[in-house]
């Protein structure tokens, strides 16, 4: 999972910068909108608006803005219209890509998504071209700094963990069941021990190794759909080395 490790620093720290500037509101309350709309206001009993809100929470999301987009959602103020698209294509060298997007003009969305794809040496695919290759998971990395392999693995696997990797140089991989996330999360925060990142995501079964060029193209066309203020998530199953990986401008 090293790939996917590197990105998911890469994206973390753009996160954590991006809401200094204020720039992932926008994406935050359309997340919380959707996610009540979908399975109602109260967080306790829907996980994805718990998700959505801690997200608002590190953003430093004021408390109002957030209700707001609860009740918009659920239908208690009137607001706009979001719907839910998933897209699914290629990136150079044949690399998986799967797109989740939330918006109220899924034209405009689709041949901007689309534009982007093919500036990038990429192309936007069918429904179903890529998807497969993907299975949701939870996955969490804990920093090495300081902890012993043995101990973390073992911890991990006792908390309901489904695996457990160590081949990224600064963190230890841990993926889990959607349904076992927040619960080993959770007790490991309560160990002591804060994840570097914790999310729900979507894991490729197989990784493709990009070099050169098709690398570089690879992470310009990843940057420009995080920009994207329509896209709420981003998988891909490239693996790029770090070296490279560190050019991304964040």
């Amino acid at each position: 999972m090293s790939g996917h490790s590197k990105w998911a620093g890469i994206k973390h720290r753009k996160a954590a910068q991006d809401a200094k500037k204020g720039k992932v509101f926008t994406k935050i309350i359309r997340e919380i909108s959707m996610a009540a709309r979908q399975s109602g206001g109260d967080p306790e009993k829907n996980p994805r608006l718990r998700t959505a809100m801690a997200a608002a929470k590190t953003a430093n999301m004021p408390n109002d803005n957030v209700k707001k987009a609860i009740q918009r959602g659920t239908g208690e103020l009137p607001g706009m219209s979001y719907e839910e698209i998933t897209y699914e294509g290629y990136g150079p060298g044949g690399v998986a890509v799967l797109v989740t997007a939330v918006t109220d003009n899924k034209n405009r969305t689709t041949a901007e998504v689309r534009k982007i794809f093919s500036k990038h040496a990429g192309n936007l695919g069918e429904s179903g071209c890529v998807g497969f290759m993907f299975t949701k998971k939870g996955y969490i990395n804990i920093s090495k700094a300081g902890r012993e392999e043995d101990e973390i693995m073992t911890l991990a696997l006792e908390l309901g963990a489904d695996d457990f990797q160590s081949d990224d140089e600064d963190n230890y991989e841990i993926t889990t069941s959607v349904e076992q996330f927040e619960k080993v999360v959770n007790s490991l925060k309560e160990k002591g021990i804060e994840p570097v990142s914790a999310e729900i995501t979507m894991l490729p079964s197989s990784y493709i190794k990009l070099v050169d060029k098709p690398a570089e193209q690879m992470l310009e066309l990843m940057s420009e759909l995080e920009e994207h203020d329509d896209i709420g998530n981003i998988y891909a199953n490239f693996d790029i080395s770090k070296e490279i990986m560190e050019k991304v401008s964040v």
